[in-house]
């Protein structure tokens, strides 16, 4: 059926602008698949182990990485506590990890920026008081970053301004025993 009011066709720059509101390039990606971050040892939005807090171990989960799109050159992620009660905790911080599927229990991949606590490590959960959310972001880059050892993450964010082909996250959550 033949379009009446054709103004759409008349204005591509409109036509072009609401295309890209609505589309996130982020969302998916070849074959529309999303990128996909799991944990082997508790699923999204529920309690992580005592063993990844201070608490415990304080060492990294086993993270899987699924879906990256085929053109990504590296990996960054940060985890945050955005629940802190003197504003978003950064607690990890790492960056040109290689194009892998899995990041290792207690492992190192990739270049550590600095977390709050002032270390180039992971830094486990820990929150003073009540449950708090800790998320795990993971993000695809179509380049290996220019940033030294001990980036915060606001250079890890900066650097990767333009060059994320695709992100997903996860989220554990914490509550320290008796608390």
């Amino acid at each position: 059926m033949p379009l009446r009011d054709n103004n759409l066709m008349k204005r591509p720059v409109i036509c072009l602008s609401m295309v890209f509101i609505f589309l996130n390039p982020c969302q998916a990606q070849e074959g529309g698949k999303a990128m996909k971050l799991t944990a082997t040892e508790f699923k999204n939005n529920e309690l992580m182990p005592k063993k990844f807090t201070c608490e415990g171990d304080d060492i990294n989960p086993v993270l899987i990485i699924e879906g990256a799109p085929s053109n990504t050159k590296s990996l960054a992620l940060i985890m945050d506590d955005p629940d802190a009660p003197m504003g978003t905790w950064v607690h990890w911080v790492v960056f040109n990890i290689p194009v892998i599927n899995r990041i290792e229990e207690n492992s190192t991949p990739g270049m550590q920026g600095s977390n709050n606590s002032g270390r180039n490590s992971y830094h486990g959960p820990c929150p003073p008081s009540g449950t708090h959310r800790y998320f795990f972001k993971i993000y695809a880059l179509d380049k290996e970053l220019d940033l030294a050892l001990g980036a915060s993450k606001g250079q890890l964010e900066k650097a990767m301004q333009g060059h994320i082909l695709d992100k997903a996250e996860l989220i554990g959550l914490y509550k320290k025993e008796g608390r």
